[in-house]
């Protein structure tokens, strides 16, 4: 058995790093705050809990969530084996009963012989102390203080929102239909339509409506692809039309027409009996969120299982604090993984607690670690959080434009992706046989 690594965070990234790190004879001490202290956004002790949606982005072959995705199944995720398993229809997306999810992800980390698991906060770091930080977007007070103090350098922060869930028997089907965008996948997807009167309506008391009053401290620095919904309708009244209402491929089959607008709901878990509203993230007032929503159509009975929120998401400035291993420069027993490495979203988050653990139980082993290839998602993802301009950096979830571009030119965008996707998985997987094998039982 190797040298022992200490995680901090049993969320997405902590619990696959843990996982990564035992499957490889490593042992894990892996820390968790909850339920001993909670944060504004987990309403569970569990790991690995969703917070703002139940969907891991979109399973359509040579996309770019779907390549990520395909690396790290062929690195052996245990997340996204989960994932698969807890999935919940959503037409072309990877969508999970988050419930399940969370309760597996538990399961399967608290029966690891190799994983001692400590229910505490942890609010003092070590830089000699092999450690693997996956604290996530909400790191406590103390240990947000205590990784400043470590990187020498104050850190940024943006702000994030979480969608309305509401009870699905409350829905009125008989003014919604069902339909996924252009007819991708099957008809998952439930969509209230919106006449131009009722759309403007709804903008109208939307703008108009009371959000939740910030403290003087807070700075509302949101993430540009997760923005409040009022926030959206304050750049304009056809914002929220070429947003998260948008009707494009939504043709309604009762009518054959597309809808000037439409509210799009996804299924939250298997049972079917409550809906997230799609792109819905909002900074009202309970009762305000109550008002306004139930102007949509079909929603006008609606009973809310918990309305929109806000919180902080916390990320270190990673081009200047980490390499491409997500070991600190300065520091290179501690690493980092998930969103407050400067990543956005639940795959990304759970690819770099992959990588951050192969990482570590290398260097447990006294071995080197090796970055993955640029080519690949995963390395143009941890590409960008450490060589962007620290002065600009944002985090980035994995798209296209991370990757690099192909040496000839392919003016057909379909098949640009395919070939970028070839070249990506080819890389990927002569890296995993070089340096990250699994070893045999």
């Amino acid at each position: 058995m190797s040298t022992g690594i200490r995680i901090v965070g049993a969320g997405l990234a902590g619990s696959e790093a843990a996982w990564q790190c035992a499957r490889r004879g490593v042992a894990v001490e892996l820390f968790e705050m909850r339920p001993v202290r909670s944060t504004p956004a987990h309403q569970t002790s569990h790991f690995g809990e969703l917070v703002c949606s139940n969907s891991l982005k979109s399973d359509s072959e040579n996309t770019a969530p779907w390549l990520l995705k395909e690396e790290m199944r062929r690195a052996g995720s245990l997340l996204l084996s989960i994932a698969r398993e807890c999935a919940v229809p959503a037409g072309h997306a990877l969508a999970v009963d988050r419930d399940q999810f969370a309760a597996r992800i538990t399961e399967a980390i608290s029966h690891e012989p190799l994983i001692s698991i400590r229910r505490e906060e942890v609010a003092e770091l070590s830089q000699d102390q092999l450690t693997i930080i996956a604290t996530g977007p909400l790191t406590s007070d103390a240990l947000s203080q205590e990784i400043a103090r470590l990187a020498g350098s104050s850190h940024l922060y943006f702000y994030d929102s979480i969608s309305p869930i509401v009870e699905a028997d409350s829905i009125d089907m008989s003014r919604v239909y069902l339909a996924a965008r252009y007819d991708k996948g099957t008809a998952d997807y439930i969509n209230c339509p919106m006449s131009k009167q009722d759309y403007d309506h709804f903008y109208d008391s939307l703008v108009q409506a009371q959000a939740v009053e910030a403290h003087d401290w807070e700075k509302l620095n949101y993430f540009e692809s997760c923005l409040p919904i009022e926030e959206i309708a304050r750049r304009g009244r056809d914002t929220l039309r070429f947003g998260p209402m948008k009707p494009v491929g939504l043709r309604d089959p009762g009518t054959g027409k597309t809808p000037y607008a439409v509210v799009q709901l996804r299924q939250e878990n298997l049972r079917a009996d409550s809906y997230n509203l799609v792109g819905f993230q909002n900074h009202l007032k309970f009762g305000e969120q109550a008002r306004v929503l139930r102007l949509i159509p079909g929603l006008e009975n609606a009973r809310f299982l918990r309305y929109g929120q806000i919180h902080r998401n916390t990320y270190i400035n990673a081009p200047s604090l980490l390499n491409e291993t997500l070991q600190m420069k300065a520091h290179p027993n501690v690493i980092f993984a998930g969103q407050i490495c400067g990543v956005e979203g639940y795959v990304e988050s759970i690819a770099t607690g992959l990588l951050a653990g192969l990482n570590a139980a290398a260097l447990a082993a006294d071995s080197q670690p090796s970055p993955p290839p640029r080519a690949s998602a995963f390395g143009s993802l941890i590409h960008y959080i450490t060589h962007s301009d620290p002065r600009k950096f944002q985090p980035a979830n994995i798209t296209f434009d991370l990757l690099p571009p192909l040496a000839k030119t392919v003016r057909d965008r379909n098949e640009r992706h395919r070939l970028q996707c070839h070249a990506a998985l080819q890389s990927f997987d002569h890296w995993m046989r070089q340096v990250a094998p699994i070893p045999t039982a």
